[in-house]
């Protein structure tokens, strides 16, 4: 999907923007490359900067409680590709670009499958000291080896996938950048049934490595009442063909039905910080009985997605979030 527009704050015979990124999807902290296109207008025009920003759909609690939950448009990362020429009337110039992406960039997809989570990128022009934001385009962001190599293992142990969204906060304890984090809610296997209802998954990467955040929502007993439990666990990027996820996420797993917090890796929220939710963005991608990373190359079946991106990109409500 890509979007061209006249710039409104140069009217009818302004110049327009068409941003093209590189077909596929990229992985958090990799390259996003493409090429900003200009076609000229009636006149010529001074072209100060073109600004690239990354933006995503992310939901807010008013209370805290999971109730009164709100959704904006946050800013997460902005990069100037060029600037500096004049675009002569009628004339075309075109800028390629590439760009790092925040080694927390959400995932939007696995194995192909779209996850609910709706990611744009926004092509800002300032000309003649006069600035429009011309040009919206989807993001596709899949798994870091890692990341797909924890899915992956969640899915053999019968883990299904129920929903993703992001939450706008901050998770105490960690080493969050961004203004905002992801949630990838996860059903359990008959194994893990009678004692979690659900977990919640969050992955924090770096350059070093991967913090990877589990909350669940445990049953309660005839005598006690559920309650959540949250803990975390520290990964590297290298050397992940040797290691046994599998048996590591059931390690984790039986962590927290057990409420064992891990030696020096538990993780609370601090300053009020609120790491539930329920379904983000009114989405939810249902897999099969056959688990999470297993179900989706076994032919994932996609449930229908109420919130359409093109509404997303149509909108224009950013909360004004750094």
């Amino acid at each position: 999907m890509v979007f061209k527009r006249l710039l409104g704050s140069l009217g009818v015979g302004g110049p327009t923007v068409d941003t093209v990124l590189a077909p596929g999807a990229t992985a958090p902290g990799s390259a996003l490359s493409g090429r900003v296109r200009l076609q000229g207008g009636s006149g010529d025009y001074d072209i100060d900067h073109i600004t690239l920003e990354l933006v995503a759909r992310v939901e807010t609690e008013a209370d805290g409680h999971g109730a009164g939950e709100s959704q904006g448009v946050v800013a997460f990362d902005r990069f100037v590709v060029g600037g500096g020429f004049r675009l002569a009337a009628g004339t075309e110039h075109s800028v390629p670009f590439s760009v790092t992406l925040p080694w927390e960039t959400p995932i939007t997809e696995l194995h192909g499958q779209g996850l609910g989570i709706v990611l744009g990128v926004r092509t800002e022009l300032a000309v003649a000291g006069a600035r429009d934001k011309g040009d919206l385009d989807p993001l596709a962001v899949g798994p870091l080896p890692a990341q797909e190599a924890i899915l992956e293992a969640f899915g053999r142990l019968g883990f299904g996938f129920k929903s993703a969204d992001l939450e706008h906060g901050r998770i105490g304890g960690t080493g969050q950048q961004l203004p905002f984090y992801q949630e990838i809610e996860l059903t359990p296997p008959p194994r893990y049934a009678h004692a979690l209802d659900e977990i919640e998954l969050t992955f924090l990467a770096t350059p070093g490595g991967m913090e990877v955040v589990l909350e669940a929502d445990r049953r309660g007993g005839p005598f006690a009442e559920g309650h959540d439990a949250l803990t975390r666990f520290t990964v590297a990027h290298d050397g992940i063909h040797h290691q046994d996820w599998t048996t590591l996420a059931d390690g984790w797993i039986a962590q927290l039905a057990e409420h064992r917090p891990a030696l020096h890796h538990y993780a609370d929220h601090g300053g009020g910080d609120h790491h539930r939710s329920g379904p983000g963005l009114g989405t939810a991608v249902a897999v099969g009985a056959a688990g999470l990373a297993v179900g989706v190359v076994g032919g994932m079946v996609a449930a229908e997605v109420v919130d359409e991106v093109g509404d997303f990109f149509e909108g224009d409500d950013e909360d004004g979030e750094d």
